[in-house]
């Protein structure tokens, strides 16, 4: 229970279908300890863990606060912070469901003597021939599910998602009507939760004082390797980029690639950023375990936001799976996660090593341009 409306509603939910909730609220960080100025907001707030005790006070089930901060900085912002050093971007919430909630929720639900975990989440779940699927929330626009697919399965056999059948209009209204009012007013958190000026920049600073000092001065370059300015450190751009670059050209120009070893930020007009596959890695099938040798046509997000997804074939090779999109997808960033689907189903999804082979038309535009 996060405090919010999502996490609380479907502690309500469940209480009213008879199960014996206990509410727990995870302490995952404290942003005074950054160097952040910004007062502490979202799940880990003061005020965020008494809105979830209140819920639970007032339906008269026990709430317990978890305080997981030393395996979260471990290894969710130690990996995050590793990941931009890399070169890439990374995607800690994905990190997060994946080694720290689901296994921390279970830890302490066996504790506990809880036969389930259940989350906010829109999402849905359910067995089918022998395996645990996760599949997209009613609500399209609120959808979850792709920051679910590293869940394991042994962790989804006892998740329960009340809310991946309503949308988020019914929420509210179950709200109003239940009298949590404060709940339905409260502004949601969108921002990365140890992040919340959502400024991952001087994050990497505070908790890196002599990082800049050791990246500035790197070269912006074309694609031609012709050398256009100097940036700052390659560590606080990312593939995609467009608006905080500091350099005029005379046309648009966005970050194409970042090249850690000669600390390099490559810049190109849009039709550089396109592309028709890419490799992903470290996997995790949940409809089929094994795809070796086998084609599969898929819908393939390679970012959260991006909500429709492409049409992608799918082939797993050595471990891992190489996508080839049907159709050009831009601002492949290493380091996010992807996810496969088919249908509403979640099949797997893995972290993004490298995106290849720029569309011919497109690269042939390009060229022209």
């Amino acid at each position: 229970m996060s405090g919010g409306i999502d996490s609380s509603l479907a502690a309500v939910l469940l209480h009213e279908q008879g199960y014996e909730v206990v509410g727990m609220t995870m302490k995952t960080w404290d942003y005074a300890s950054s160097g952040g100025s910004k007062k502490e907001t979202g799940c880990c707030s003061l005020d965020s863990i008494n809105d979830a005790r209140h819920v639970a006070v007032h339906l008269g089930f026990p709430h317990y606060i978890v305080d997981i901060r030393e395996e979260f900085g471990d290894y969710v912002i130690d990996h995050f912070t590793n990941e931009y050093l890399a070169g890439r971007t990374p995607n800690p919430c994905v990190l997060c469901n994946t080694h720290i909630k689901w296994d921390s929720l279970l830890r302490r639900a066996d504790k506990l003597g809880c036969d389930f975990i259940a989350t906010g989440h829109y999402a849905k779940v359910r067995s089918e021939n022998g395996r645990y699927l996760v599949s997209k929330g009613l609500d399209t626009a609120k959808d979850q599910s792709y920051a679910l697919w590293g869940v394991s399965q042994a962790s989804l056999a006892r998740t329960i998602f009340p809310l991946g059948h309503l949308h988020k209009a019914e929420i509210r209204q179950m709200a109003t009507e239940r009298g949590f009012i404060d709940l339905v007013n409260k502004a949601e958190s969108y921002e990365i939760c140890f992040i919340p000026d959502n400024d991952y920049r001087g994050f990497l600073r505070r908790r890196l004082p002599d990082l800049e000092q050791q990246v500035a001065g790197g070269e912006f370059v074309l694609e031609d390797g012709t050398v256009v300015g100097h940036h700052q450190g390659y560590p606080f751009y990312t593939v995609g980029q467009r608006k905080g670059l500091g350099i005029a050209l005379g046309y648009p120009v966005f970050v194409v690639e970042i090249r850690k070893d000669t600390n390099q930020v490559v810049l190109g007009p849009d039709l550089a950023l396109a592309r028709n596959g890419m490799w992903v890695s470290q996997l995790n099938l949940a409809k089929y375990p094994d795809l070796t040798g086998r084609e599969l046509e898929t819908t393939t997000r390679v970012r959260y936001n991006d909500k429709q997804g492409t049409p992608a074939r799918i082939t797993q090779v050595d471990g891992r799976m190489r996508v080839h999109f049907h159709q050009p997808v831009f601002a492949i960033a290493p380091g996010q996660a992807a996810v496969f689907y088919e249908g509403d189903d979640v099949v797997g999804g893995g972290w993004i090593e490298a995106s290849f082979q720029q569309s011919p038309v497109l690269a042939e535009a390009h060229a022209e341009a």
